[in-house]
């Protein structure tokens, strides 16, 4: 490969000298730069998975953890006081790697559990009597903190994990590096996510109900149900159903639509993943 510059195609070398400049100093705002990679993208110069990692890490100057973060009603806690088979229990019924651990008062934050450490003790043969001999310290932060501020924080500290406190000194939710990496590259599922069948939208469950994917067209699920719920507002049975509820709803609520009951089946700090259906039978 011939180290001469000018063997650089001219369409590929303009881009590239444009780009530069920008990122030099001749950029007016930040949607200039971002309108010269959508062209590079368009000319074959980016993918499209670039152009998007590229976009959310330039998004997430603009976010804060409040735009990230874990609702406080989603958060599994662990009370320092928990006998021990109950801790164990909810490290192997969740799945996480982290849980706050807190006292009487919810928003008391004693520290943070890894599961690793309570692996580590009982495979050491020296369980302990409670949590509180392996708690490791919480980081605490405001919400108006700002996701590329944080994502630093994380990678010099090496902690995967931050509390987060409304101006009251209250928990309002909790936030990993997974959570902002996210914002950049896009969900990231691992082994306890539940798996989706994108082929799949709607299967027919034991005793007449249905478990029905939260991304669903309501077209598509108007024709299999002969129902006719409108979609000017929603594409998504999903969308329709969390408007109806009137927040965004964690596993387990449940709400009626007509002769459909609709019971979320699972759902995480940013959309609902899927329902099981019951439907009316018309007397």
């Amino acid at each position: 490969m011939s180290d001469d510059p000018n063997s650089t195609p001219p369409e590929r070398r303009s881009w590239f000298d444009r780009l530069g400049q920008m990122l030099s100093g001749e950029a007016q705002n930040r949607e200039d730069v971002l309108d010269e990679l959508r062209t590079a993208q368009s000319n074959g110069l980016l993918s499209a998975d670039t152009l998007r990692m590229i976009e959310g890490a330039i998004a997430v100057s603009d976010q804060q953890v409040s735009d990230a973060m874990l609702p406080r009603a989603q958060i599994v806690a662990i009370d320092v006081d928990a006998p021990m088979d109950e801790v164990i229990a909810t490290v192997i019924e969740s799945g996480h790697s982290r849980f706050p651990v807190h006292g009487e008062d919810r928003d008391d934050i004693l520290g943070i559990l890894l599961a690793k450490d309570l692996l580590r003790a009982y495979g050491e043969g020296e369980p302990p009597a409670s949590v509180r001999s392996l708690l490791r310290p919480a980081t605490l932060i405001p919400e108006s903190k700002r996701l590329n501020v944080l994502l630093k924080e994380f990678r010099l500290s090496r902690n995967h994990m931050a509390i987060v406190m409304d101006e009251y000194g209250g928990v309002s939710g909790l936030i990993t590096i997974e959570d902002v990496l996210e914002q950049i590259v896009g969900e990231i599922d691992d082994e306890h996510d539940d798996t989706q069948d994108d082929a799949t939208h709607i299967a027919a469950l034991a005793e007449g109900e249905f478990r029905v994917d939260a991304l669903t067209p309501i077209d598509e699920f108007n024709s299999f149900f002969g129902s006719d719920f409108s979609d000017d507002d929603y594409d998504t049975i999903g969308g329709l159903v969390t408007d109806a509820i009137g927040h965004l709803p964690e596993p387990g609520e449940e709400l009626s639509l007509g002769k459909f009951h609709f019971r979320v089946a699972s759902a995480d700090a940013r959309r609902v993943h899927a329902f099981v259906l019951g439907v009316a039978t018309d007397d």
